[in-house]
């Protein structure tokens, strides 16, 4: 942390962040879970991360490969947040575990989607005109189909939960500094 005052532009700027992720928590943890996977504007960048997940799991046999790119989409901004730690930079974690909250919401419509299989994927079509995808694939592998959309709701409730943790640990940063 800077051992020097904030000046106003500063403060501004962090309170601007603040009420940032603020509205955003506020828009995703609304969204239904039946969303199409576009309705965030961070799935395109969370995709790059979902895909490469794919290609770095796949040594791992093909479950892990599957299951490689929800794991890779929510682990990069885990990984982002350890690193933040380890610099203690905590408004760079905050907002780290924002991002990871905002993953698991990004991931549940598709969780819960593997039964109905009604989601457009990356190609233009559903799970249902193609071979099905990713959760249809691992939850059917491990004999849990009926819980789809339990886990969906379950990875939109952590989801926001870590979202609301992220706003409040902003708020506290900032008034920390505001009291320096």
């Amino acid at each position: 942390m800077p051992d020097h005052a904030l000046t106003p532009l500063e403060r501004g700027g962090r309170w601007l962040a603040v009420a940032i992720l603020a509205v955003l928590t506020w828009q995703y943890a609304r969204m239904p879970l039946d969303a199409t996977l576009e309705a965030g504007f961070l799935h395109l960048p969370d995709l790059v991360f979902h895909e490469a997940g794919h290609v770095l799991f796949s040594p791992f046999g093909r479950f892990m490969t599957v299951l490689g790119g929800s794991l890779c989409q929510v682990l990069v901004p885990v990984i982002c947040l350890a690193a933040f730690l380890r610099q203690d930079n905590g408004p760079g974690a905050a907002i780290c575990t924002w991002w990871t909250g905002q993953n698991l919401i990004d991931l549940a419509p598709y969780i819960a989607d593997a039964r109905r299989l009604q989601l457009v994927l990356l190609g233009g079509y559903t799970g249902a005109e193609v071979e099905g995808h990713d959760w249809e694939y691992l939850l059917t592998t491990l004999r849990a189909m009926r819980y789809d959309v339990a886990l969906g709701r379950t990875a939109q409730a952590a989801g926001t939960l870590l979202m609301i943790a992220a706003v409040v640990w902003s708020v506290r940063l900032a008034l920390r500094r505001e009291s320096e």
